[in-house]
């Protein structure tokens, strides 16, 4: 039996989900000074060391803890190389990049500190429009496109918080805050729906098991994502440097080198991809229960079925076939926007027994 709608709760979730947004913005701008700022040092290193004839040297400070040699889609690029002291010159055929372990350098960045600061405060408020939304519906927050964008990036920043206690991730700021701040502008714009109950058909605790795990992998791959877009900055900067190019993105120096940001997300993505094989098979079983069949071919299924069949190749084709490099990035990314054409394009304008946007 559905418990009782609160107008008034789902009031203070919207306000909620407006603060985190606006919280998050100014984080946004926090990462992205912390760039801009680490880039205008490092600039300036470079300056000084040219002018006295000597090697740049990098300090710990910028977060830089190796060089990647060049040939970044070669053969040697599938095993890790080790990392060079955290004052590698950028000269000398090397490409300067942070260290591979991703550990925190000991001279601390004080606008990535402030952006965490703030990440962390919009987490905490967007935590509060999440619950306030489920006190308001009087059962878990993901019943429509809305809840599920809301939802799905509390989760998102959550999961990225969790790995910057262990690994220096920050700046992977910028695109994980960003991407934040577009669900939640999207949710708000384009799929806000007021607080309801759910149809029948959603009346299940099968909703909390399938959606949390869809919701979980999701916010995985949107790390993945990410990484991978930076991947693919990072390997063009590597080969243009090591070709004799100018090091115009100089604020990629705080980022590890393509390599180890594709071995980090091989890693991720292979957690992500069991939660989602989790989604596929749970759903599967709530399909049998809701309509009688375990698979009919809705469009949403089929969708749901493509994403994975996507990510099983990405695997496969890294782990088997030597798909490394850029390659192995670009097919994250078609995964990736498999999942956002699921979710945007498949519940919007196709018609069939997954048709819950609320809209």
């Amino acid at each position: 039996m559905p418990f009782g709608i609160n107008e008034t709760m789902g009031q203070y979730s919207e306000l909620f989900m407006l603060l985190a947004a606006g919280t998050y913005t100014v984080a946004f701008i926090a990462f992205a000074w912390d760039l801009a700022k680490s880039s205008k040092a490092l600039h300036a290193i470079d300056l000084k060391a040219a002018q006295a004839g000597e090697p740049a040297k990098v300090p710990a400070a910028a977060g830089v803890g190796s060089r990647a040699a060049s040939g970044v889609d070669g053969p040697a690029d599938r095993a890790e190389r080790p990392s060079s002291s955290a004052s590698g010159p950028a000269a000398g055929g090397g490409v300067v990049t942070a260290g591979a372990d991703m550990k925190y350098a000991a001279e601390r960045r004080a606008p990535a500190r402030v952006a965490v600061a703030l990440t962390i405060l919009g987490a905490v408020i967007h935590g509060a429009g999440v619950v306030t939304r489920a006190l308001g519906a009087g059962r878990v927050p993901w019943g429509n496109m809305y809840e599920f964008l809301t939802t799905g990036a509390f989760v998102a920043i959550a999961v990225f918080l969790l790995v910057l206690i262990r690994r220096d991730l920050r700046f992977l700021g910028t695109f994980v805050v960003g991407l934040a701040i577009i669900m939640l502008v999207a949710a708000s714009v384009a799929y806000w729906t007021p607080v309801g109950h759910l149809v029948p058909a959603l009346q299940s605790y099968w909703l909390i098991i399938h959606v949390s795990i869809a919701v979980l992998s999701s916010a995985l791959f949107t790390l993945t994502f990410a990484m991978s877009a930076l991947q693919l900055v990072q390997s063009h900067r590597q080969k243009t440097v090591a070709a004799g190019g100018e090091d115009k993105l100089r604020f990629m120096r705080l980022v590890p080198s393509a390599l180890s940001l594709e071995n980090l997300s091989y890693r991720i993505n292979a957690i992500a991809f069991i939660g989602w094989t989790f989604t596929l098979m749970f759903g599967a079983i709530w399909a049998e229960k809701a309509w009688g069949r375990f698979w009919g071919w809705d469009t949403k299924e089929v969708w749901t079925f493509v994403i994975w069949v996507v990510y099983a190749g990405y695997l496969h084709a890294r782990a088997t076939r030597g798909w490394t490099g850029t390659r192995a990035a670009w097919l994250s990314i078609v995964g990736y926007l498999c999942v956002v054409f699921n979710f945007t394009i498949v519940n919007q304008f196709f018609n069939g027994l997954h048709s819950y946007s609320g809209l």
